[in-house]
């Protein structure tokens, strides 16, 4: 009777073992990708004004708060905007590989390359002296895509079409004033021409400038979020004129 007791009791230690062993791989789920319905299908610009020595990020999405996981910058460091299934380790890891002088593009080989998930994020950078660059993993939603040129990138995935980023690169391009203001304009190019296919909600800007910020404590120039909206870039617009004149 006892051998018969320590065999069933051997037997149930073996199969939760068994068990537990075969259940293992389900952990790794927490590394993959977030869901499609929680990714930051956006539009996005990151630039730089020389003359102002400022850096920034403008941001909008049919997504809950986007500003709070695009947009990074650092005063003398530059700006990043990770998106798509974004990876928020980007910003703070890209910043710090820029303040240790790497470029742009060599930022993202380091990101991406460390990234299982690389496929479906999407990035762009500017460093200190407006050097650009920008990756779309080859599994981010269509029309994914970017632009750049002097002092800025544009980028974007679920997008209305190309269109969207190439209206937002030439806006910045021809807007005049402050880098705030040129942002701005960027992003209401882009969804003037279909921005986000989903539609709208969030949008945000983030300049930074050395001591610019609360007090002088900070680089926070511009800190500005509009987390949900039935015309976020408007409404956004509507709060940066209050913190930024237009020239």
């Amino acid at each position: 009777m006892k051998r018969c007791c320590l065999a069933c009791a051997a037997f149930v230690l073996l199969a939760i073992f068994t068990t537990t062993d075969t259940a293992a791989p389900a952990s790794n789920a927490a590394q993959a990708p977030v869901v499609a319905d929680d990714w930051c299908h956006t539009f996005s610009i990151v630039a730089y004004d020389p003359d102002k020595q400022e850096w920034g990020v403008g941001v909008a999405s049919k997504v809950l708060a986007v500003g709070a996981v695009v947009p990074f910058a650092k005063a003398g460091v530059g700006a990043i905007a990770t998106q798509s299934a974004a990876n928020k380790s980007y910003g703070p890891n890209g910043l710090k590989l820029l303040a240790e002088g790497k470029e742009p593009n060599e930022v993202i080989q380091i990101l991406t390359a460390e990234d299982k998930g690389a496929d479906f994020r999407q990035v762009g950078v500017i460093d200190a002296k407006g050097k650009v660059a920008n990756f779309t993993g080859k599994k981010c939603n269509p029309y994914a895509g970017g632009k750049t040129g002097k002092n800025y990138s544009c980028q974007g995935n679920l997008l209305a079409g190309e269109a969207v980023v190439n209206d937002m690169a030439k806006a910045f391009e021809d807007a005049e004033g402050r880098l705030a203001w040129k942002i701005m304009a960027a992003l209401t190019a882009a969804e003037k021409a279909g921005g986000d296919k989903r539609g709208k909600q969030s949008a945000a800007l983030l300049i930074v400038k050395d001591k610019a910020g609360y007090g002088g404590y900070d680089d926070r120039y511009v800190d500005l979020r509009v987390d949900d909206h039935e015309e976020p870039v408007t409404e956004l617009a509507r709060i940066v004129a209050k913190r930024v004149a237009k020239k």
